[in-house]
Order: structure tokens, then C-alpha cells, then sequence
């Protein structure tokens, strides 16, 4: 996730999607009744983040090993076309072709090398490559659209590059540099997306922008994943039920109950929870797949938390605004007329 400040709130990036929501003052009357209704939020959006730290174990445990572009397929288009039915928009103008290419670059490219990377990594050691994904982005804004990053962001990126250096260099694991480049690749490719978001301001609300990103990039990914992968492999009833938790839970409701977490929790508070990825990543590696990991692993992996965490928003003044109940939330400009589209 990334933040920037303007006059009318703050604009939030996460996993391709754009956010702005408004700046909320609290009331003393506010902070008891909304102090449980925040946490509520904060439970509902941890489901999120401890679905995507799932993706590496279940991929290992369940998917065929040799589908990536299959499996990428099976998780992104049919949610994407369930979420273009709700929500019966289509995209306009210009927004074609930028809604095919973000859904390349966050959806196709990234899904597919998710997958390699959850085939050959260790659990815990690909989901906390991974987390280090906000460093990625802060930089490429930086070199893309001039955002110039905070002081303690730089000192959390490199803090966390550290980490990356220890868990991938560190000890004798024995990591396959395949899967080690791969999670770097998709977190560049992610990346791309995500500030090629923030600098188009998509004129609609982001669970639109996520189904056009998730059908677009289900659909290039289809005569690919047929052309190299050829007809779908037979599926037993664990893949099946594997694949429909990944569609439905880790794609579907992931991404609405974390873009609800966006709008009515304070940045810091969605920083805390985002760690849940890594952390059910590594739990999982450890007590399902018997993973092991070394000091220096473990010391990399508390770096690149420590260094996400030093990047992100104060959290004290998010615990000053605690009380101040669910924020007025503003998805971008009005769905009548998009912002800058085309005639």
C-alpha cells in the first residue's frame, strides 16, 4: 500500500487499485461507540491479507505445478466478469486500453509469476519477498511521476532491502533462483500497475476498476495458457475446491473486504494488518508444510517487516482519530462523467 497526502484527504494504491478518502476530524461523544465498529472493520479486512499469505501453501499443496498460466486464468476471469455483472459498468474511451494494460501488468503478469514463485519458494520466504512490494512502488513513483518519497520511507526501503539480502542470501536453504527472480518480476510488474494507477485517476469506484483489471487480465491470459499449456488438466475435488478459493475467497472477497478496509480505517491501522500476509505465509510454511528457516532467515524476515512498517504513516495520529467512526468515503470522481475520458 502506498499514501499521499492532498488538501481533500489522502489517496491510497493497493494491489492496482486507486483510492481517495476524506480527512475526518473526531468528536470525544464519537470514540466509544465507534471504537468496537473499528475493530469490527479491522477483523472483516484481516480476512484479506491472511488469504493472499495462503496463496503459497495451498498453491504448493493442491494446484497442478506445471498450469501457471492456467491457474491464473481460473482465479482472475471468473470473478472479474462476476464483479463487471454487479456492478454493470464497462469501460469508456481511453479506458479500453488502460484497463487492458493495468490488468496485464497487476492481474495476467503478476498472477502467472505468483504462481511460479509459490512452486518454487518456501512458503514464508515468498510471501515476505513479497511484502516488500511498497518499497518497489515508492521508488517507481518516485522515477515515474516525481512523487518524492518521505525520508522514513527511503530508510523503511532500504531497511527492507536488507532483509530481502539476508533471506535470500543467508544461511544454505538452498532457494531456487528461479523463484527468487520470479517474485521479483511480479512485484515489478505489480508495481508498474500500481503507479500507472495512481497517475491515471480511473473515473470509477475501485471494486469497478477491479473487475475490469481481473476480466482483462483473465482474457489475455486465455489463449495463452491454451496455445502453451494446451487443454485444462483433469481436476479432483481438492483442486476444485482449491481453485474456487482462490476465485471466490482470495480474489472476490479479499479484494472488496480490503477496499472497504481502505476507506474506513486510518493508513497506519491497514500498514498493521497488511503483515498478517507475510506472517500467515511463514506460519503456514512452517506448521503445514514443515518448512525450516535458519537465524539469518528469521532476522530477514523481521527486517523486511520492521522496514514496511518504518515506511508507513504514523500511527500515532491514527490513534488520535480512532473515535472518528466510519469515514465519508469518495471512490474517485462521480460514475456519470468520468474524470479526463474520452467523448
Amino acid at each position: 500500500m502506498t499514501e499521499s497526502s492532498s488538501h481533500h484527504g489522502r489517496e491510497y494504491i493497493f494491489h492496482g487499485r486507486y483510492f481517495r478518502g476524506m480527512a475526518q476530524t473526531s468528536t470525544p461523544t464519537q470514540a466509544g461507540s465507534t471504537m468496537g465498529w473499528g475493530f469490527g472493520v479491522s477483523l472483516v479486512t484481516a480476512i484479506a491479507p491472511i488469504t493472499w499469505g495462503s496463496t503459497y501453501y495451498v498453491t504448493q499443496a493442491y494446484l497442478p505445478a506445471d498450469r501457471p498460466l492456467f491457474s491464473a486464468t481460473v482465479r482472475a476471469l471468473p470473478i472479474g466478469l462476476a464483479m463487471i455483472a454487479v456492478t454493470r459498468r464497462l469501460p469508456t474511451g481511453r479506458w479500453w486500453w488502460r484497463a487492458l494494460a493495468l490488468g496485464s501488468l497487476t492481474i495476467g503478469g503478476f498472477f502467472v509469476l505468483l504462481f511460479i514463485t509459490a512452486q518454487r519458494l518456501p512458503s514464508g520466504v515468498a510471501s515476505t519477498l513479497m511484502a516488500t512490494s511498497p518499497a518497489v512502488i515508492m521508488l517507481l513513483a518516485w522515477a515515474m511521476i516525481g512523487e518524492r518519497p518521505r525520508t522514513r520511507g527511503l530508510i523503511g526501503a532500504a531497511v527492507g532491502f536488507v532483509g530481502v539480502g539476508l533471506l535470500v542470501l543467508g544461511d544454505d536453504l538452498g532457494l531456487d533462483p528461479v523463484g527468487v527472480l520470479t517474485s521479483f518480476a511480479a512485484m515489478l510488474l505489480s508495481s508498474i500497475g500500481f503507479v500507472l494507477t495512481k497517475r491515471w485517476r480511473p473515473p470509477v469506484s475501485m471494486i469497478t476498476l477491479a473487475g475490469w483489471q481481473l476480466t482483462a487480465g483473465g482474457l489475455t491470459l486465455l489463449p495463452f495458457a491454451w496455445w502453451l499449456e494446451g487443454a485444462p488438466p483433469p481436476l479432483d475435488l481438492r483442486t476444485v475446491i482449491a481453485f474456487g478459493y482462490f476465485s471466490a475467497i482470495a480474489t472476490g472477497l479479499a479484494y472488496v473486504v480490503w477496499l472497504r478496509g481502505l476507506q474506513h480505517l486510518e493508513a497506519g491501522t491497514v500498514a498493521l494488518i497488511g503483515l498478517l500476509n507475510p506472517v500467515t505465509g511463514a506460519l503456514l510454511g512452517v506448521l503445514l508444510a514443515g518448512e525450516h528457516f535458519g537465524p539469518l532467515q528469521l532476522l530477514g524476515m523481521v527486517a523486511v517487516l520492521t522496514g514496511v512498517m518504518a515506511g508507513q504513516p504514523s500511527l500515532r495520529s491514527g490513534w488520535r482519530r480512532r473515535g472518528s467512526g466510519p469515514p465519508q468515503a469518495r471512490p474517485g470522481p462521480p460514475e456519470g462523467r468520468p474524470r479526463g475520458a474520452d467523448a
